[in-house]
């Protein structure tokens, strides 16, 4: 389930939720009715009033930060960004298109973390990059030689209906 993607919780704000549902439970408010005036599950205010009666407010206080940590600081993403803006071409490659691999060997190769190429994605989603695709033209194409081949050639060799209905 979860949240949706790109919303993030607001770990302070649900920090002071459960703090005013202390009060309320502390002044004898049924948790029924906390439940209704918070806007949350029954059940949530059961566990914030057992986490009460158990470690006080303390318990009722934000976890530590939710999930694993990074294995790549800010200060690390800031640099691979500088690299990609820089090119692949002058980091070595051939062609100037950027791939997830790319990016991955380049992660590797400068921090020594490696990803696979569909968490690559998403750090360069993270970093406000998005996907380009190259639009695969040979550089020797004639545009004006390709117009006429469509205007008279195709419609020479393209099928036309023969006029006898086919039984």
């Amino acid at each position: 389930m979860g949240n949706p993607l790109g919303v993030k919780r607001d770990f302070s704000a649900l920090e002071r939720r459960r703090l005013h549902a202390a009060v309320l439970l502390e002044k004898g408010i049924h948790e029924a009715e906390v439940a209704r005036r918070m806007g949350v599950h029954r059940q949530s205010v059961n566990r914030w009033k057992q986490a009460l009666e158990k470690s006080g407010r303390t318990g009722l206080k934000k976890a530590a930060r939710a999930g694993r940590k990074p294995l790549l600081s800010e200060a690390k993403l800031r640099t691979i960004e500088a690299d990609l803006k820089r090119g692949p071409q002058v980091l070595g490659y051939e062609t100037g298109l950027w791939t997830t691999q790319r990016v991955a060997e380049l992660i590797e190769e400068r921090f020594e973390v490696r990803y696979t190429p569909e968490h690559v994605g998403w750090l360069l989603r993270r970093l406000g990059w998005s996907c380009q695709r190259p639009i695969g033209r040979a550089l020797e194409r004639d545009e004006v030689a390709v117009r006429r081949w469509k205007r008279q050639r195709w419609p020479e060799l393209k099928k036309k209906p023969t006029g006898k209905a086919v039984r």
